[in-house]
């Protein structure tokens, strides 16, 4: 009887061991995207939130085995929001800057799209001539790195209007309130030349170091995890095959 119980005993510890253990594996993240943003993150018909960078992410969490959770922040509040600890992760079309840096740790770059300029059909500026852009209205949003590339290239020569989101921005433009917007490329190729009347202007312009996963400075260790998982995707295929759903075009870094 001693003996049963003292076997009983030690499988139930061995139990807890291995539960412990697995319970000690698993990590629970928090990753925060900024909405709409088609399309990388945006919301489908049903509701449901979606997109090429969350796509990516549920793909890196599966291969870390994380457990993750998806927050909704508005641009403004990303990077104090993941210093605040409300969620764990950037990964929202943040591109990897020198001032960034200094704040975040950044993973490796995982794309890299660049900006373009938009307006209504009968724009016929050149948007490279500052002469002939004195006086336009340009639409960015607010913090990127079109919004910093605006402002130091055409400051003073322009006016400047800075939005909260691309939506809002795109409403502008369509109601006459903005000579021509300066976007994330693939974003003004969904929701701005999928309208009737308007038209993609200039060249592209390619912008910053490519985008990364935002993460607190600290978490030096999550960065590796991150790094690792993401040039697996590229590798098995994942990336590619999740890319070509949102593009036509390869933005992989």
């Amino acid at each position: 009887m001693r003996k049963m119980i003292f076997a009983a005993g030690v499988a139930l510890a061995a139990l807890t061991m291995m539960t412990g253990a697995a319970q000690a594996q698993e990590q629970n993240l928090r990753i925060a995207f900024d909405v709409p943003y088609a399309p990388f993150e945006y919301k489908d018909e049903n509701g449901n939130l979606t997109g090429f960078e969350v796509e990516l992410a549920e793909a890196m969490c599966k291969e870390m085995d994380a457990n993750c959770e998806f927050v909704i922040q508005a641009w403004d509040g990303m990077i104090p929001g993941l210093l605040a600890r409300k969620f764990d992760l950037i990964m929202s079309s943040m591109s990897i800057t020198p001032e960034r840096a200094e704040r975040v740790l950044f993973s490796e770059p995982y794309y890299n799209t660049p900006g373009g300029w938009f307006a209504r059909e009968g724009f016929d500026t050149d948007v490279t001539n500052m002469d002939a852009m004195e006086g336009k209205v340009v639409g960015v949003q607010r913090g990127t790195t079109m919004d910093t590339y605006v402002t130091e290239n055409m400051g003073g020569v322009v006016t400047i209007k800075r939005y909260t989101t691309a939506d809002d921005m795109v409403l502008d433009l369509e109601g006459e309130r903005l000579d021509v917007v300066f976007v994330d490329y693939p974003v003004g190729e969904q929701t701005i030349l999928s309208k009737e009347g308007f038209i993609e202007v200039g060249e592209p312009v390619k912008l910053g170091e490519g985008v990364g996963v935002a993460m607190r400075k600290r978490d030096k260790e999550l960065a590796e995890e991150v790094n690792a998982a993401l040039r697996t995707l590229k590798d098995n295929g994942t990336y590619d095959a999740i890319m070509n759903e949102y593009f036509n075009y390869d933005i992989k870094m």
